[in-house]
């Protein structure tokens, strides 16, 4: 008997993008043959990004240059979200302090409102997105401005972000030095909140979508929030430990270690005799013990850790911290 692909249990992925299709400037081995493939088998793709450094058509020009299919229309941003959220919000034509690129500037210009990049431009609100450009000037001028008490967004609160060189600082710890200067809070358009994934989703007319990335906080928590399933991917932030011991909302319904993963038949844990199997790997709890039998760099055994933890913790609104056992 032929087993399914895990790619067939879908009508649409929802990628992200830094970490899954390509860390800094470069692809992830794998990673374009493996988003050109699914048209073959009759799977919508659409990119959820929490990127705010470039325009939809930017991120769709360095995707095709790279060989992946890529449409702007395919692509749906953060800045997008937070336009969108700033003009429901906002007269027609308020000014709106941009501490950002000019891509999240143009966003907010098509939403019809008018960007500025000072405080004393009497903004009435304030946006805040990624840019690798961005100093302490631009963060003072933000500073300022929600001092003020005025709306403030941040297009995402990604703590860090992934490069060619390692994993470097993101938008959450620039808007974190807005806050620990302030006192205030934003309002946080993009991932984890479902907005970007149903609109997505939507994109394709896509009734079954699952969400593919490599963070457990932005990608698996705003998957799950939004009711799709998830996919974990091994090639950026999080590991399948960081999964193992992650709270009930950011446990992703399926882990791979690749791309390549989705072209695979996927080793569903069964439990028997209380204990969860996957492949050749086995895996139990007694107490806070988790032991797990195979190779400790094993997908199949943690994809059967997994199994087990969740079932014997299935609510966890903190971090768990089981005692795991190889053997």
């Amino acid at each position: 008997m032929t087993m399914a692909l895990l790619v067939d249990g879908y009508d649409a992925i929802l990628s992200d993008l830094d970490g899954v299709v390509y860390a800094g400037p470069s692809a992830i081995p794998g990673a374009v043959e493996a988003l050109g493939a699914l048209g073959g088998h009759g799977v919508g793709l659409a990119y959820v990004t929490n990127n705010a450094s470039r325009s939809p058509e930017q991120v769709a020009e360095h995707l095709r240059e790279l060989g992946a299919p890529a449409t702007a229309e395919q692509v749906v941003t953060s800045p997008q979200a937070a336009s969108r959220l700033l003009a429901e919000r906002l007269p027609q034509g308020a000014r709106v302090l941009i501490t950002g690129s000019d891509a999240l500037a143009s966003e907010v210009e098509a939403a019809g409102l008018e960007p500025v990049r000072s405080a004393t431009d009497a903004p009435v609100a304030v946006v805040q997105g990624f840019d690798p450009g961005l100093g302490w000037k631009d963060l003072a001028e933000a500073s300022y401005a929600v001092a003020t008490g005025i709306l403030w967004v941040a297009t995402n609160t990604d703590l860090s972000i992934p490069q060619a060189r390692g994993i470097a600082p993101g938008n959450g710890t620039l808007v974190a030095a807005v806050r620990a200067a302030t006192g205030a809070e934003p309002v946080v358009a993009g991932k984890p909140e479902p907005p970007l994934f149903h609109a997505a989703a939507a994109r394709l007319g896509a009734s079954r979508p699952a969400v593919l990335g490599d963070r457990l906080d932005t990608d698996i928590l705003g998957g799950n929030r939004s009711g799709y399933s998830t996919i974990l991917v091994l090639t950026g932030v999080n590991s399948a430990e960081d999964a193992l011991r992650a709270v009930t909302l950011e446990r992703p319904s399926r882990i791979i270690a690749t791309l390549d993963g989705l072209y695979q038949p996927y080793q569903e844990p069964r439990l028997r005799e209380g204990v969860w199997e996957c492949g050749s790997a086995r895996a139990w709890v007694d107490g806070d013990t988790l032991t797990i039998t195979g190779e400790e760099d094993s997908l199949d055994g943690w994809r059967a850790a997994c199994a087990a933890w969740w079932s014997a913790v299935p609510e966890a609104q903190e971090a768990t911290n089981p005692t795991i056992r190889w053997s």
